[in-house]
Formats: structure tokens, C-alpha cells, sequence
């Protein structure tokens, strides 16, 4: 991999949270997000995370816990919310860098199509796997390396 290209994790936020401010790699502490994190931190060049609240968020990032989803916004609202995540990818991603999303559908839905519209190579490891699958698909990739 050149300066030029890097491997990018976008990791989604979740709902199990710190009742307290904290960096945006701290704050979620479900199973589920450690594992994303773990997967994202072995593995990527740089990594985010997509928040229903706050949009694109640096790791390092600190936020003060929130209650919204992405899964009870309206359809207008979740146009906007992926405008503005949009926006924000196209001043953190390079051409050449490739994507790895561990999110679920309504974070991907008009991110993974901006992307592969603007040329980046997609991944979507754990499309289509429900949580349970999720967990034993990171629990195997973080224990192995592969």
C-alpha cells in the first residue's frame, strides 16, 4: 500500500453507550461495536465511525452520549443524515483508498452507492448476517488475522 492509498473502516455507532463524555472509540460498549472496533484497529489505515447524531466521527473524536438512531429516523431525515456523511467522506477519503463498512443497512443505504459511484473498491463483510453471525464472523476475523 502506497502514502497515496490507505485501507479505510467505517464502523456504525450503537445504542449501548457510557453515560458520560468520552473519545467516539470509547463511548459505545456494546459486544457488537468492540468487536468493529477491533476489526477496524488490526486492520485499517484509518477508521470512523458513522453516527445517527454527529455524522462522520473521528475515533478520537469526544462526545457526549446521545439516544438517536438511524432505524427511527423518517426518510427525509435519513436522506439528510447521509448527505451530510457524503460530504464529510469526500474530504477524509483519498482516491485510491479502499472501504471496509461494518454497518448495518440503513447507514449503508446511500453511503455504499456515493462511494462506488466515486470509484472506491466496497467491501461489506458482514452483509446480510444477523447480530448473532456478526459477532462469531468478528470473533473469528480478531482472533486469526484473516
Amino acid at each position: 500500500m502506497n502514502v497515496q492509498s490507505a485501507h479505510v473502516v467505517l464502523v456504525s455507532c450503537v445504542g449501548q453507550k457510557l453515560e458520560r463524555p468520552a473519545a467516539a472509540c470509547d463511548i459505545y460498549t456494546s459486544a457488537l461495536f468492540t468487536g468493529m472496533r477491533t476489526y477496524a484497529e488490526m486492520r485499517a489505515s484509518r477508521w470512523f465511525i458513522l453516527s445517527a447524531l454527529h455524522g462522520v466521527l473521528k475515533p478520537t473524536q469526544v462526545i457526549e452520549p446521545y439516544e438517536q438512531t438511524l432505524n427511527k429516523m423518517g426518510a427525509k431525515d435519513r436522506q439528510e443524515w447521509t448527505k451530510g456523511v457524503c460530504q464529510s467522506l469526500s474530504t477524509l477519503l483519498l482516491p485510491d483508498d479502499s472501504v471496509t463498512v461494518l454497518a448495518g443497512e440503513r447507514y449503508r443505504a446511500g453511503v455504499v452507492p456515493y462511494l462506488r459511484e466515486r470509484g472506491f473498491d466496497v467491501e461489506i463483510p458482514m452483509q446480510g448476517l444477523r447480530i448473532g453471525e456478526q459477532l462469531r464472523w468478528l470473533k473469528q476475523h480478531n482472533s486469526n488475522g484473516s
